[in-house]
């Protein structure tokens, strides 16, 4: 089988780096070029320092046409820019991790232009094996859907009250003042309460299932956690189910969905750290249901999801390149 030829552009930074990480030992991927135009001409792994030995590469300045697929691993408004500056022929797909594309009211690059599908897998497989472009989900969103999907298809989403802590590398390879070892360390702090831009398409996606669930019942309080990656969601909200039918209704509804299952025990991130998993467990009081979801927000909220996308786009095996072992010590 040919293998799909790969460009990235924005690969200095950590979703680039997973990026590069993955597809250098994906089985049907060519890495043929990582632009990153403040280390052009540098070897991948003067920047990335694991990769020694690995491969040759080293950044570019430029893109190379002859491609079949370009990841965008730029930050959050600045995929839109690249592309309006920077063309690419109409047969190459599109992959973004950043933002720019992912609601349906903002999803072409022009009005004429071919959409930018959402890279949801357990909600959108169809449309994303035949999509040209690709707008990867946010990884709090990919956490909170994955932990909600099930009830929306029902129709049972009453008012949501989720809370989530994520890793450092949530927010980047840019340093700031709260992204200091000094400030992290034995720290936690809530951030963007009730307001995070993740906001809008988790919203988006529960209501291609229950319409009536508007933006104003899902309330979200995100929290700054002192390690580095990894994503813990709980979301709680009443419901008359039992906890049994429950947990057969969302074993039923992920049962075709490699990546995302359904523990009957407790769960902890270590599970899913540098997998592209998402591990689920209900639990249950009365008539209140909270929902864990746990994610690496670099594999499965971001550059794993994005692979995975890749896969399906071109017919191949949903799981190529992305079984990876957890780090649970």
């Amino acid at each position: 089988m040919k293998k799909i030829r790969i460009g990235i552009t924005g690969g200095a930074g950590y979703t680039g780096g997973e990026l590069i990480r993955i597809l250098l030992h994906h089985p049907h991927a060519e890495l043929v070029f990582v632009q990153s135009k403040s280390n052009s001409g540098q070897p991948l792994s003067t920047v990335h320092q694991d990769l020694a030995g690995d491969t040759n590469l080293s950044f570019s300045e430029n893109l190379s046409a002859d491609i079949d697929v370009l990841f965008l691993c730029v930050g959050h408004g600045e995929a839109r820019k690249f592309l309006q500056d920077n063309p690419v022929k109409p047969e190459i797909r599109v992959i973004d991790l950043s933002q720019d594309f992912r609601l349906e009211s903002n999803n072409r690059l022009t009005p004429t232009g071919k959409p930018f599908v959402y890279g949801l897998p357990e909600l959108n497989r169809l449309e994303i094996r035949s999509a040209q472009n690709i707008a990867n989900p946010g990884c709090f969103a990919t956490t909170i859907e994955l932990g909600l999907l099930p009830l929306a298809q029902q129709g049972w989403l009453t008012e949501v009250y989720c809370t989530g802590i994520t890793g450092s590398t949530g927010a980047g390879q840019g340093l700031n003042a709260t992204s200091h070892f000094s400030w992290r360390a034995n720290n936690i702090q809530a951030y963007k309460t009730l307001t995070h831009q993740h906001l809008a398409e988790v919203n988006q996606s529960l209501n291609q299932y229950q319409k009536e669930f508007g933006g104003s019942h899902l309330h979200f309080v995100p929290w700054r956690g002192d390690f580095t990656r990894g994503i813990f969601v709980s979301s709680q909200l009443k419901s008359k189910q039992g906890l049994p039918e429950l947990t057969e209704l969302y074993k039923d509804y992920y049962k075709d969905h490699p990546f995302t299952i359904v523990s009957e025990g407790p769960v902890f991130l270590k599970q899913v750290v540098n997998t592209n998993k998402c591990i689920l467990q209900l639990e249950k009081q009365d008539d209140l249901l909270v929902v864990h979801s746990i994610t690496d927000n670099l594999l499965k909220g971001a550059s794993g999801q994005a692979v995975q996308n890749m896969n399906l786009m071109f017919g191949l095996d949903e799981t190529a390149g992305l079984k990876f072992k957890a780090n649970y010590f």
